[in-house]
């Protein structure tokens, strides 16, 4: 979908597509359209819609109920102003946009037509369609069963009882052409176009890119110390004491650094000091209608006593039971892998020594599976709990995900390193699940995706082919939109921060018994980057942009496996025949000695952490400069406003 250029020949520009059930009644859809329409000063959003005509042919199985919006350049401005959109200032700084401050903002030009990037047009129309509020509506015209009532969001009304299939932005095709291009079209050495990335998908996607590459790189030091030390043999002299060393220091350097890295995006993008925006009740939240002291808005309201008994409850026996299983089917495969040695060990033959590494790949496969059917579990379970904000649901649902897939991923390496102390076997597991987990997500998240995509396209310019005469390939804006109306919709980048964070722990943990783990990473992270491009530009619709400032509540999650790294490598330094040998007599004393090497290298981590400021020092008086302006501004409009009455009574 491709807006016009040229708006005096075509005002409406479609940016956001609506998709209604297709028996929706009529009285709904009118009703609906003119709240859509109508001007902000009765209550409505100020916005352009139209319907979306037939398709070429106009079979009887399309759904008519595509509607297509859009709104006026002015109403755009007005609408960045409303969610405090930051861009840079004539000055260089970035100021949060306003339109009586429009002219003095430096990309500003003429009537502002290419001011605002697509991404963040598509942004502002779901912000205002989002806040789009009932008045003195009882229920939704038509359907009694939803109910309304004054301040209640439509939009999310019409989603929970599923009147509204789905709200998605459009893709613009000379713009997605330009991006798939730059991006993983060309084999190439160069960084991802990350500000391109971050002007087409948002700020939540570009970080996420952004760290992605960045944790790549931070890989790089690490794989060129393990090759070497993987090839030459190197750990039967010094064993895996000094690559542990290397392990510490590492992780927590890398993710410092990164801190300060994301900052940086974050001011360049006009992010960083951009306030948060006041969160609305999530489109599934219940309970009993009920007056918000806060809005001074009618809404459901549901005790958290009571969340917190499905918390404590039932949720949290559930995940027990869950870690229980997964212990369960660890010790199986313990089982299987004890009867496969046994078997070599009695008659060792070609066939018996591949036979070692059939349970480790077994279980590999298992894990993967399990943590699929776990997610599903943990997502109905979050959804039940009946969060009422988004970002509460995010985190409880991280929480759990999280607590599991390293209890299910980790706990059999922790179990063969320091129960089992059997290292070449700890070798060879983590060799197995981290190629076996690789191999299954690039079938999962490049193969499958590419072969889908394929067969999707094919198959509508096949029907459109066969409706018309045209010899040119260009699919009409009725079938692209219909076309992206069925493509697979993009939930957010949880699963690739959690493969990350996974592969994360593996290097961080245990890699200096298989020094080869960074060199499989590395190599995994760069087909990630190609195949995840893909996916967005290919495979799913375009996702409306995510404001963010960093990569939330992963940060700690990275950070609480950091301090897990640290105790994990004290405790196989301690392990090594080297250090043993200083303490031949005494493992109590061996002990206290790791103990205390590891307390001194936590203290040492944050300090560091302490030492290294999360903003650069640059950007900080950037921002204490822009607060300093705002202070002293507000001083003088009340001194001005102070001395018009002293006026008056001259």
């Amino acid at each position: 979908m491709e807006p016009s250029a040229d708006s005096s020949a075509s005002p409406f520009t479609p940016l956001v597509v609506l998709e209604l059930v297709s028996d929706t009644k009529e009285e709904a859809i009118t009703w609906l359209l003119s709240r859509i329409r109508d001007p902000q000063q009765t209550g409505g959003a100020g916005l352009l819609v139209e319907k979306l005509g037939p398709g070429v042919g106009g079979e009887e199985k399309e759904n008519p109920n595509l509607f297509l919006v859009g709104a006026s350049r002015e109403r755009l401005l007005s609408g960045a102003e409303d969610v405090g959109l930051f861009k840079e200032y004539s000055d260089g700084s970035m100021r949060g946009f306003t339109c009586a401050n429009k002219h003095n903002f430096k990309d500003f030009k003429g009537d502002g037509d290419s001011f605002l990037s697509m991404a963040e047009c598509q942004y502002i129309i779901k912000h205002e369609l989002d806040t789009l509020r009932a008045k003195d509506e009882t229920h939704v015209p038509g359907y009694s069963h939803a109910k309304l009532y004054p301040g209640k969001s439509i939009v999310r009304r019409l989603l929970s009882k599923g009147i509204l299939i789905q709200i998605f932005p459009l893709h613009h095709k000379e713009e997605l052409k330009r991006l798939s291009f730059s991006w993983y079209k060309k084999v190439k050495l160069s960084l991802q176009p990350l500000d391109d990335i971050r002007h087409y998908y948002g700020e939540g996607q570009a970080l996420y890119f952004g760290f992605l590459e960045y944790f790549t790189f931070a890989l790089v030091p690490m794989a060129l110390f393990g090759v070497p030390y993987y090839l030459f043999d190197w750990e039967d002299y010094d064993k895996y004491v000094v690559f542990a060393v290397f392990n510490v220091i590492w992780c927590t350097i890398i993710l410092e650094l990164w801190k300060r890295f994301s900052a940086s995006l974050a001011y360049h993008w006009g992010t960083l000091s951009r306030k948060k925006a006041f969160e609305e009740p999530r489109p599934g939240f219940h309970g009993i209608l009920g007056f918000n002291p806060v809005t001074g808005r009618e809404e459901p309201l549901y005790p958290n006593t009571k969340r917190q008994l499905r918390i404590y409850l039932v949720s949290l026996p559930f995940v027990l039971l869950c870690l229980y299983l997964s212990l369960y089917v660890m010790m199986i495969y313990f089982q299987m892998e004890g009867w496969a040695l046994s078997i070599n060990d009695q008659d060792p033959t070609f066939w018996t020594g591949v036979l070692i590494y059939i349970p480790s790949i077994i279980y590999a496969v298992v894990i993967e599976a399990m943590n699929l059917i776990y997610r599903y579990a943990a997502e109905f379970l979050t959804e039940w709990e009946n969060h009422r904000l988004e970002s509460s649901y995010q985190n409880h649902l991280v929480l759990k995900v999280l607590v599991f897939n390293f209890f299910n991923c980790f706990a059999s390496l922790f179990y063969i390193a320091f129960v089992m102390q059997d290292m070449v076997l700890l070798r060879q597991s983590l060799a197995t699940l981290l190629i076996t987990s690789q191999i299954l997500n690039q079938i999962m998240e490049a193969f499958l995706p590419y072969w889908l995509q394929r067969r999707r396209n094919k198959k509508m310019i096949r029907k459109v082919q066969k409706r018309r005469t045209l010899g040119d390939k260009e699919l009409p804006l009725e079938e692209q939109v219909r076309l992206e109306a069925d493509m697979s919709t993009y939930l957010g980048t949880f699963d690739d921060y959690l493969e990350l964070f996974l592969l994360f722990g593996y290097v961080s943990l245990f890699s200096c018994v298989y020094p080869l783990s960074a060199v499989l990473v590395v190599l995994n992270n760069v087909t990630e980057v190609y195949s995840d491009a893909f996916k967005m530009c290919q495979v799913f619709k375009r996702p409306f942009a995510d404001p963010a400032a960093n990569i939330g509540v992963w940060q700690l999650a990275f950070e609480t496996m950091s301090v897990i790294a640290v105790v994990t490598n004290c405790a196989l330094i301690g392990m090594s025949p080297q250090v043993k040998a200083y303490f031949p007599d005494s493992d109590t004393q061996l002990i206290l000695w790791i103990v205390a090497v590891e307390h001194g290298l936590l203290a040492f981590k944050f300090i560091l952490t302490f030492l290294i400021p999360d903003v650069p020092k640059h950007i900080q008086i950037k921002l204490s400069r822009l607060e300093f302006e705002s202070l002293e501004a507000l001083k003088k409009k009340k001194m001005l406003e102070a001395s018009e009455p002293r006026k008056d009574i001259q």
